[in-house]
C-alpha cells in the first residue's frame, strides 16, 4: 500500500466514530485486501473497551483483511451488534464465504453473545450463507433477536440451509435451557422461491418468536405463502409482515386470511403487489374486521382487486382506531369507485389515512370473473412452473347473424390488441406480460430509436418491472434486447447520448438539466447487466459505465445484489 494511501486512511479513520459501545466505519470506502491495509482498522478494534457494535458498512474486505479483523475480534466477548451490510463491493463471489467464516470464528472464540447480525447487501448467492452457517448453530447466535439479510441472492438453496441453520440454533440453545427467540427477520430479494420460503416456514414454526417478517421480492407463490401463513400462526406476537411484490392469487390471500385472525398484536400488514384480488381482499376485509386492533397499516396495492371488495376493506377498517395508512392504489376501482372508497372512510372520518388512487388501473370493461384461483379449483390445473406462462382464459364464442341461413353463425372473439401505450405510460410486469410473445417488437416499434433520450425512457420504463420470476425476467431481456439492438445497430443512433442520459435518469451523473432520478435502481441494473453480456453492445461504452457503477452512490448502495452482478460482467467485458 503506498505511503500517501496510508495517510489518507489514517486520516479516515481520525473521523471514525466512537459512541456507546460502538465503534463505526460506515461509508468510509476503505478497500482492505491485505493484513497491511487493516492494521490501523484493527488497531481501533483492539483499543476499543467494552466493544459492542461494529459497523463496517460500505467497505470492501478481502479474505487475508476478514483474517486479521477476526483475530482482533477473538478478544472482544461483549461484541453484541454485527452491522456488516455492504462489505464485500466488487469481490468476487469466491471471496465472500472464507472471509465470512473467518470473521464468525473469531466471534465464536470470543464467546460473544449476539443479539443483532445484519449482512444486507452482500451478494454472496447460496454459498455465502455456508460462510456463517456455523456461527448461527454456534451459541454466539442462541441469544440472536434480530437477522437481516436483505438483497443476498440467496436463492432456494441459500434459504433451505439458512432454514436449517436456524433449526439447528434453537434445538441447541433449547437444550440449554435458553431457546434462540429470533425477533426480527428480514431477507427481501433474495429469490427464495416456494421451496425457500416453505423451509423457513418450517423453521419460524419451531421458533415461535418472532416479531417482524419481511420478505419482500422473493418469487413466493400460494404454496409458498400458505406455509408462512400456517407458521404464522404460531408466532403470536408477530408486529409487522411484509410480504410485499410476491404473488397470493386468492389461495395465499385465504391463508393469509385465516391466520390474521388468530393474530393480535400485528401492527403493519404489507401485502401489496401481491395479486391479492378481489377474493382474496374480501378474505382479508373479513379477518381485519374480526380482529387485528392495533393495526396501524394496511398495504393491499397493485393487487386487481375491484370496487365492491376495496370497499369491504374500507369498511373492515372502520373500528381501527390506531390506523394511520391503507394503501389501495394500483388497484381497479375506476373513478366512481375511488369516490365511493373515499365517501366510506369520510362517513368514519378516517379519510386522511387513505393513500393516494392516483395509479387506479380503471374498472374493467369485461363483464367476467376476474379470479384465475376459481378456474384453477374447477379444472385441477397445478401452478405453473417458473418459465412457464398461464394461459388467460378465452372468452366464450360469440355469435352473429349469418346473411344467408339467418342462423346464428359462431365467431371467436379475440381479446382487445395488446395496449403498448397504456404499458409505458404506467408500466407494470402484468402489463407486459399481457402485451404477449411479441411484446418486444411492439415496444421498439413504438419508440424513435433515433432518439437517445426517448430510447433511454422507454429503456428505462421496460426494466424498472424487472422480477426475479422468470416470465417476467425472460419478458424484460427480451424487450431490452429488442429494443437496444434496434438502437445499436443504426449508424445515426449516438450510443455515448444513450449511455450519458441513462446514467443522469439513475442519479450517477449530475446534469444541469432538473431531472429527477428513479426512486429504485435494481431493475435497471439487472437489465443492464444482461444487456452489456450480448453482442449488439457496444463494448467501448463498458469503461465509462464501470466508472460511474464503481463510485459510491446510496441508491447503488440499496442494490448492491444486482450492482454487484453488473461489476462483476463488466470487469470481464
Amino acid at each position: 500500500m503506498a505511503s500517501e494511501d496510508i495517510a489518507k486512511l489514517a486520516e479516515t479513520l481520525a473521523k471514525t466514530q466512537v459512541a456507546g459501545g460502538q465503534l463505526s466505519f460506515k461509508g468510509k470506502s476503505l478497500k482492505l485486501n491485505t493484513a497491511e491495509d487493516a492494521k490501523d482498522v484493527i488497531k481501533e478494534i483492539e483499543d476499543f473497551d467494552g466493544l459492542e457494535a461494529l459497523r463496517l458498512e460500505g467497505n470492501t474486505v478481502g479474505v487475508e483483511a476478514a483474517r486479521v479483523i477476526a483475530k482482533a475480534l477473538e478478544k472482544k466477548s461483549e461484541l453484541k451488534r454485527c452491522h456488516w451490510s455492504d462489505m464485500f463491493t466488487g469481490r468476487l463471489r469466491s471471496e465472500i464465504p472464507p472471509a465470512l467464516i473467518s470473521l464468525g470464528e473469531g466471534l465464536i472464540t470470543a464467546g460473544a453473545q449476539l443479539v443483532e447480525l445484519d449482512l444486507s447487501d452482500n451478494a454472496f448467492g447460496p454459498d455465502g450463507v455456508r460462510g456463517f452457517e456455523a456461527l448461527l448453530k454456534s451459541s454466539t447466535c442462541f441469544t440472536l433477536h434480530e437477522l437481516k439479510l436483505n438483497n443476498c441472492g440467496m436463492g432456494v438453496g441459500g434459504g433451505k440451509i439458512l432454514a436449517a441453520a436456524l433449526t439447528e440454533c434453537h434445538r441447541k440453545s433449547s437444550a440449554q435451557g435458553k431457546p434462540l427467540a429470533l425477533k426480527v427477520f428480514m431477507a427481501g430479494r433474495n429469490r427464495l422461491e416456494n421451496d425457500g420460503a416453505t423451509a423457513l416456514a418450517e423453521a419460524f414454526g419451531i421458533i415461535g418468536t418472532l416479531e417482524e417478517v419481511h420478505m419482500p421480492q422473493n418469487g413466493i407463490n400460494h404454496p409458498g405463502v400458505t406455509a408462512l401463513a400456517q407458521a404464522f400462526a404460531i408466532n403470536p406476537l408477530l408486529r409487522v409482515i411484509n410480504l410485499n411484490d410476491n404473488t397470493f392469487t386468492e389461495k395465499g390471500a385465504v391463508a393469509m386470511a385465516k391466520t390474521l385472525k388468530a393474530l393480535r398484536q400485528v401492527e403493519v400488514i404489507n401485502f401489496g403487489d401481491c395479486l391479492v384480488r378481489s377474493k382474496g381482499a374480501v378474505a382479508i376485509a373479513d379477518a381485519v374486521h374480526g380482529g387485528l386492533p392495533k393495526l396501524k397499516e394496511l398495504n393491499l396495492s397493485f393487487g386487481e382487486i375491484k370496487r365492491d371488495a376495496a370497499l369491504s376493506v374500507a369498511e373492515a377498517v372502520a373500528d381501527k382506531v390506531e390506523l394511520e395508512k391503507l394503501d389501495l392504489n394500483g388497484n381497479n376501482l375506476g373513478e366512481e369507485g375511488c369516490e365511493q372508497l373515499q365517501e366510506v372512510l369520510d362517513g368514519f372520518n378516517m379519510a386522511k389515512v387513505l393513500a393516494s388512487l392516483s395509479d387506479d388501473e380503471g374498472e374493467d370493461d369485461e363483464d367476467e370473473d376476474e379470479d384465475e384461483d376459481e378456474e384453477e379449483e374447477e379444472e385441477e390445473e397445478e401452478e405453473p412452473q417458473p418459465g412457464e406462462r398461464r394461459e388467460r382464459p378465452t372468452a366464450p364464442p360469440r355469435k352473429m347473424l349469418d346473411p344467408d341461413g339467418g342462423e346464428p353463425a359462431p365467431v371467436l372473439s379475440s381479446p382487445p390488441p395488446a395496449d403498448v401505450s397504456t404499458f409505458l405510460a404506467f408500466p407494470s410486469p402484468e402489463k407486459l406480460l399481457r402485451l404477449g410473445p411479441k411484446s418486444s417488437v411492439l415496444i421498439a416499434q413504438q419508440t424513435d430509436t433515433s432518439d437517445p433520450e426517448k430510447v433511454v425512457s422507454a429503456f428505462l420504463k421496460v426494466s424498472s418491472v424487472f422480477k426475479d420470476e422468470a416470465t417476467v425476467r425472460s419478458a424484460v431481456q427480451d424487450a431490452v434486447d429488442t429494443l437496444m439492438k434496434k438502437a445499436f445497430s443504426s449508424s445515426s443512433f449516438n450510443s455515448n447520448a444513450f449511455l450519458t442520459r441513462l446514467l443522469i435518469h439513475m442519479g450517477l451523473l449530475k446534469s444541469e438539466d432538473k431531472i429527477k432520478a428513479i426512486a429504485n435502481l435494481y431493475g435497471p441494473l439487472m437489465a443492464l447487466n444482461h444487456m452489456v453480456q450480448q453482442e449488439y453492445f457496444p463494448k467501448a461504452l463498458a469503461p465509462l459505465l464501470l466508472a460511474f457503477v464503481t463510485k459510491p452512490n446510496g441508491a447503488l448502495e440499496s442494490c448492491s445484489f444486482a450492482r454487484h452482478n453488473l461489476l462483476q460482467t463488466l470487469y470481464k467485458v
